[in-house]
């Protein structure tokens, strides 16, 4: 890992930063060379170790570059989708590029439905490859700019959930509860915490934010509480945290439900006591934030689990908001999926030439579930608008850039497959390959899944007892 830019005293780079995420060490070092040119490198070469780096940097990455097999599953995508979530957690605006020779068609799918926004296969010419990040960085300092120019949150959307949603930030802005905001990934969370804000009596007070998933649990408690020198090795000096930063503001707690047990019950007495000490101090300083936290899991889950403590879950949630995923905005007056796609087209309007969807698009356009919610969709828009410029898209152009789904098996069909009959004949006639009949089970099972949880992945891994990406790989394979 490269520790030059890690340091506390670390000056704002002159170059756009860039992460390199890729456990080859040629593939560092040849990449690297190239990158250092014209960005500022940092290099990890894990999960574990990226999320290290990120905790100690002092000004957010740019761009990051990721490579879709690490350890300790250097053969499988699984590490590298994880860490593209990680990573999206850590900043929603990131612009991430899959740098990776696991290139099938699903992989690079599922990469760009997590919320990538490209894909380059190994090995990668330099010039294409610097030319798609500079197209990325473009795109950064566009929305970047557009952010700092908004005054107030974008939230867009005229159906019934995204008018309750309005209703419930109106509601909710003012009062010093703490609000739990669930909902999956890409639902725009993060962008319905900064609309409480700016929307309450803090408005002027600071607004800070911090992700509970991306950065190491060991360091986590000095981020949120501080600590004084000499609290702990590598404590050279005392450090303010975000608790005391907020002072009369707004602390959003984002993944909320990726906190270590042990550190939740601190949080909670925060929030009951409305003190704290940072570590290595017995003095008690007094708290006056008001919490918003967030997560895409179902905390109500964690809590049956035991992941979760129900006295905190309890304080967080006495006010709560459900974000509507992008398929559940959809009424009879209103299709939110096409309202957001103009707000990207004429978002990015003055960077890129908008496209039109054809007829039969819009239809495709109009089914299509987006598993990745806006975040997907807005990507979806920049690709679309970066391969078509001014061109009418048709379907089949369209339907390249979803994610694949492959469940097309009639219900009663395959239940009937796996009855006591029909399997003993199969066995008397020699017809049974249990390899196949067990394949054929694992894939009727998600279906089923899918369909109790109407297609929410985190839910569905979670009902499973398997990781979100091992069910990502599972569904590919079939």
């Amino acid at each position: 890992m490269d520790e030059s830019l890690t340091s506390d005293d670390q000056k704002p780079p002159q170059k756009p930063l860039i992460l390199l995420i890729d456990d080859d060490p040629l593939i560092t070092e040849s990449m690297g060379f190239i990158l250092k040119k014209h960005f500022q490198v940092l290099i990890a070469e894990s999960r574990a170790e990226t999320k290290i780096l990120l905790s100690k940097l002092t000004h957010q990455p740019d761009l990051a570059l990721v490579d879709l097999g690490l350890p300790p599953l250097a053969h499988e995508p699984d590490e590298g989708f994880a860490l593209i979530e990680d990573l999206l957690a850590y900043d929603s605006q990131l612009k991430i590029l899959v740098l990776s020779g696991q290139s099938d068609e699903a992989n690079i799918h599922h990469a760009l439905t997590l919320g990538a926004v490209d894909f380059i296969a190994k090995p990668a010419d330099p010039a294409l490859l610097q030319a798609r990040l500079n197209h990325q960085l473009m795109l950064k300092q566009v929305e970047d700019k557009k952010k700092s120019a908004q005054l107030v949150s974008t939230i867009i959307g005229d159906s019934s959930p995204m008018q309750a949603l309005r209703q419930q930030i109106d509601q909710f802005a003012e009062p010093i509860f703490p609000v739990l905001i669930e909902g999956e990934s890409g639902t725009g969370k993060e962008l319905v915490a900064t609309a409480l804000h700016q929307q309450s009596g803090r408005a002027n007070e600071p607004y800070l934010v911090i992700n509970c998933a991306a950065i190491a649990p060991e360091l986590l408690e000095s981020q949120l509480f501080g600590h004084t020198k000499g609290a702990f090795t590598g404590a050279s000096k005392s450090h303010k945290g975000f608790f005391e930063d907020a002072g009369e503001g707004t602390l959003f707690l984002d993944e909320i439900g990726e906190m270590a047990i042990d550190l939740q019950a601190k949080l909670l007495r925060v929030l009951e006591s409305a003190e704290f000490h940072r570590i290595g101090e017995t003095r008690s300083i007094k708290s006056r934030a008001r919490i918003i936290a967030a997560t895409n899991k179902s905390l109500t889950q964690e809590v049956a689990q035991g992941n979760f403590r129900a006295d905190l879950f309890h304080r967080l949630s006495i006010l709560k908001i459900q974000m509507p995923a992008v398929r559940e905005r959809r009424d009879e007056k209103s299709d939110d999926s096409f309202s957001l796609l103009d707000y990207f087209l004429d978002f990015y309007a003055e960077s890129m030439q908008p496209i039109t969807l054809s007829d039969d698009a819009k239809q495709a356009w109009r089914t299509y579930d987006f598993p990745g919610n806006v975040r997907e969709l807005r990507n979806i828009v920049i690709r679309l608008c970066t391969k078509y410029p001014k061109q009418i898209v048709d379907t089949k152009k369209l339907q390249d850039e979803f994610e694949q789904n492959h469940f097309t098996t009639d219900n009663s069909e395959q239940n009937n497959s796996f009855s006591n009959q029909k399997i003993n004949q199969q066995i008397i006639n020699g017809e049974l390959n249990l390899n196949l009949k067990l394949k054929d089970l694992e894939e009727f099972v998600i279906q089923q899944a899918m369909q109790i949880y109407n297609g929410n992945l985190s839910q569905v891994a979670k009902a499973l007892h398997i990781n979100r990406t091992t069910l990502y790989s599972r569904m590919q394979k079939k």
